[in-house]
């Protein structure tokens, strides 16, 4: 159990390595298809979990745990993921499929408020309103010109997987996997994810990958960055807080991987992006500071 001085950090840290997902993507993509960049991420991942496992000798789940476990990650990774790897590849900008995903805080709490009974305060209501009114103004108010508008449907379909893929896969990892070791929890989790991946590569891509230095980077960063780092995160967050806290961490993402486009990629950063970054952390505030803390302790069995 970290303590609470640690505690206090880890949304942050969150936040940075999460935002660099769809960087890694858009650095990655050109090289090879989304499924296959999946899977190989994965398989390097469960490579890495295992020497974990090893040495820190976890308990394994039950064989309900396992089950769990799978569900977990045939909707955190597979269909969020693969979702946001595919809108991507089939045109859709990286910011916009950010906006998108970038909703699932507002899906959360109406899913959590009538799913498991989380309530939700006025103030949070407009910390949430706030929140994604601030992630439009940097993601649509802030570019220039209406491409940021474009979407193909599959695109959208895509992106809207992806939405609905994270939104219920956080839920259900709060609700089913609350006392899963995270380790092994989170391995069977991406043993899923690498299934369905395969299956997807196999089925529908040539498996054809550019081994170019900016592709190994961008893998590499995936693999230790996000899968090991930011998803290790996300499974302690949920685990330790309220599913709507959690949720509300998320209105940071489109904000901070606007500005890290920016400096990455030269995109245009407008007052408009600005301000609404600024309102979007306002809205995080709301949220966070209206309930009893930012990440609630689970109280340890007698």
């Amino acid at each position: 159990m970290p303590s609470p001085q640690l505690l206090r950090w880890i949304p942050l840290l969150f936040v940075l390595l999460w935002s660099t997902g769809f960087i890694g993507a858009k650095y990655a993509l050109p090289y090879a298809e989304p499924f296959t960049v999946l899977a190989l991420r994965m398989y390097i991942t469960l490579a890495v979990f295992l020497l974990l496992i090893k040495f820190y000798s976890p308990k394994w789940p039950t064989r309900t745990g396992v089950l769990h476990s799978m569900v977990v990650g045939s909707l955190v990774h597979s269909a969020y993921l693969g979702g946001v790897f595919a809108a991507i590849n089939a045109g859709m900008a990286a910011g916009l499929a950010s906006l998108l995903v970038g909703l699932q805080p507002i899906l959360t709490a109406l899913i959590a408020w009538g799913w498991m009974g989380d309530r939700i305060s006025k103030k949070q209501l407009l910390g949430l309103f706030l929140g994604i009114l601030g992630v439009a103004a940097v993601l649509i108010l802030g570019k220039s010109g209406n491409n940021a508008l474009e979407v193909t449907t599959v695109s959208l379909l895509f992106a809207l997987m992806a939405l609905l893929g994270i939104t219920l896969g956080t839920l259900y990892q709060k609700r089913y996997c609350s006392k899963i070791d995270l380790l092994p929890g989170t391995f069977y989790q991406y043993l899923t994810n690498a299934l369905i991946m395969t299956a997807l590569s196999l089925s529908f891509e040539t498996g054809e990958v550019q081994w170019e230095p900016q592709f190994i980077a961008a893998l590499l960063w995936l693999v230790f960055g996000l899968s090991l780092s930011a998803i290790l995160l996300l499974m302690l967050m949920i685990r330790e807080g309220e599913s709507t806290k959690v949720a509300a961490y998320f209105y940071l993402t489109p904000p901070v991987t606007a500005v890290l486009a920016w400096l990455l990629f030269d995109e245009q950063l407008t007052i408009w992006s600005m301000a609404g970054i600024g309102l979007t952390t306002y809205g995080v505030y709301l949220v966070i500071r209206n309930t009893p803390a930012s990440i609630k302790p689970t109280v340890p069995a007698k």
